[in-house]
């Protein structure tokens, strides 16, 4: 899959509530089963941190995170508590933490366990930002007509 990163400027997010929003975990906000889908759909650019407290990667990765975050106001962070949100962890396959997923438009560009350095991280957000979102969708529509 690709990799891509974007946090939408969440001008309206002062005008969300905290339950449409999710509370804020540091930049990022904290998802549930509730509020994942809209965050996801309602965004251009959503980076998602499947984590747990007890993880110790889980940990280090935060403040990286965290760091590529300020530096991307107009992505949505968001962080997903596996031990909270165990029925949203399941859904996505969720083995192995952290994950990291990266959505664009609502399209999955990229789903990988592991913590990447902050330059990583950073070039996933910029590569994500510059794809043409609508050569992709139409590569994932031959993709599934060929695979029907």
């Amino acid at each position: 899959m690709l990799g891509v990163l974007n946090r939408r400027h969440i001008t309206s997010d002062v005008a969300l509530s905290e339950k449409e929003r999710g509370p804020v975990v540091g930049l990022a906000i904290e998802l549930s089963s509730e509020n994942f889908e809209s965050t996801i759909t309602d965004n251009d650019l959503v980076l998602v941190d499947f984590w747990a407290s007890w993880c110790g990667p889980c940990r280090q990765f935060a403040p990286v995170f965290e760091a590529v975050a300020e530096k991307n106001p107009t992505a949505v962070f968001g962080k997903v508590d596996t031990e909270a949100q165990q029925d949203l962890a399941g859904s996505f396959g969720i083995q192995s933490i952290p994950t990291l997923m990266v959505f664009r438009q609502g399209v999955m560009l990229y789903n990988a366990p592991g913590a990447l350095p902050q330059h990583a991280l950073e070039d996933l957000v910029t590569k994500a930002l510059e794809l043409d979102m609508d050569s992709v969708r139409a590569e994932i529509a031959a993709q599934e007509q060929n695979n029907s």
